[in-house]
């Protein structure tokens, strides 16, 4: 991690506002909190780098969450002292460090819970397990309501070292399956059906991610829904507003800002000028001819942030017309003041270029 002075850093850089970060996960926790839901502060999406994560801790998230085993580790080792959520379902080959490392995980698989049981035993640990549900999304879970129930049963009576922590689902990741009263309203009745098999209530009924914020920002929230798994509605909150229409501006928005340097400027066609092919990427792209339009090639591309529309200028007037794997190529015709040669254009980010960026090491990343 570089965390170098300004006048050491050649550019593009990464700047991340740590107390804008701190102030919007508290946020989020308390929105949840005031309806009885606890939060797992998903740390994946900024490549779970300590300074940042030390923000969700301090800001009262429950749990710290990864899919990524070496992330858990690594802020294992850094000194955090939360329960950490394995949320991936587990590779049998990072069983070991699962049960040494991590508190809780998802799983959907009898014999990989029959594997965390024999580690837990040569470890001399136990460990809680989330057992998933599919309700449509088809990511991962048991999408067979009876095969969910004997899960569960086979965890309550012949796991002696893994504990039936609770039941959850996710939501919009793959399929884009919107959370709803009624399917969160199912995941609910299967936990009571659970409940009244093994004679005791869950300690968690985990309804999902950012998706499912609306329901609590709506007050729809069924009732035993304990817990949400959130990253993006804390770190960047620009899906909330801009997908869901919800009026997000108590978020801030510019908690990791991207800083490029302009390398060229110049006046040329909005149309490529020959036969369109393919570009580096295989992909075909297509063009709208706008006349003679000037633009700046800025020094930082797709091998930096992965996808271009997924950055957000934050000067008026500047529009992003393209990338390669070095450049990105932005409009600068309708801006009041033009910027110039050398200058510094910020952008602001939605979920993807974030995870980019911030696992790229060759992006100093530079705390406010």
């Amino acid at each position: 991690m570089n965390k170098k002075a300004y006048s050491d850093i050649t550019y593009p850089i990464l700047e991340i506002n740590l107390k804008k970060v701190y102030e919007n996960v508290e946020s989020i926790v308390e929105l949840c909190n005031n309806q009885g839901i606890s939060v797992a502060g998903v740390v994946k999406g900024f490549n779970a780098i300590p300074e940042v994560s030390m923000q969700f801790v301090n800001a009262g998230c429950t749990y710290i969450a990864s899919s990524r085993m070496d992330q858990i580790i690594k802020l294992k080792e850094y000194g955090l002292n939360k329960p950490f959520m394995m949320l991936r379902i587990p590779m049998f080959s990072e069983i070991k460090k699962l049960v040494e490392f991590a508190q809780v995980s998802l799983n959907s698989e009898m014999e990989t819970l029959n594997m965390i049981q024999k580690e837990c035993e040569l470890q001399g640990k136990k460990h809680k397990v989330i057992l998933m549900i599919d309700l449509g999304d088809l990511r991962e879970g048991v999408y067979d309501q009876d095969e969910i129930i004997n899960l569960a049963m086979h965890v309550e009576n012949h796991l002696k070292n893994v504990e039936l922590y609770g039941i959850g689902t996710n939501l919009g990741c793959y399929g884009a399956i919107v959370p709803t009263i009624e399917n969160l309203g199912r995941l609910c009745s299967i936990a009571e059906i659970i409940e009244s098999k093994i004679k005791r209530r869950l300690d968690i009924i985990s309804g999902g991610a950012t998706s499912s914020l609306p329901l609590i920002i709506d007050g729809k929230m069924p009732k035993r829904i304990n817990n949400l798994r959130v990253g993006e509605g804390i770190l960047v909150a620009e899906d909330l507003e801009k997908f869901w229409g919800y009026d997000m501006k108590h978020m801030h928005k510019d908690t990791f800002v991207l800083k490029a340097q302009i390398v060229e400027i110049k006046d040329k066609p909005t149309h490529p000028i020959g036969e369109v092919f393919i570009d580096a990427f295989g992909s075909k792209p297509t063009y709208e001819d706008n006349g003679i339009r000037k633009r700046a090639l800025l020094a930082v591309g797709k091998q930096d942030f992965g996808l271009h529309d997924k950055l957000i200028p934050q000067k008026q007037g500047v529009k992003i017309i393209g990338s390669s794997s070095d450049h990105l190529i932005v409009d600068i015709e309708d801006c009041d003041i033009e910027p110039k040669l050398g200058d510094i254009l910020g952008f602001l980010m939605y979920y993807p270029p974030m995870m980019y960026l911030t696992e790229n090491p060759s992006i100093p990343k530079v705390f406010i």
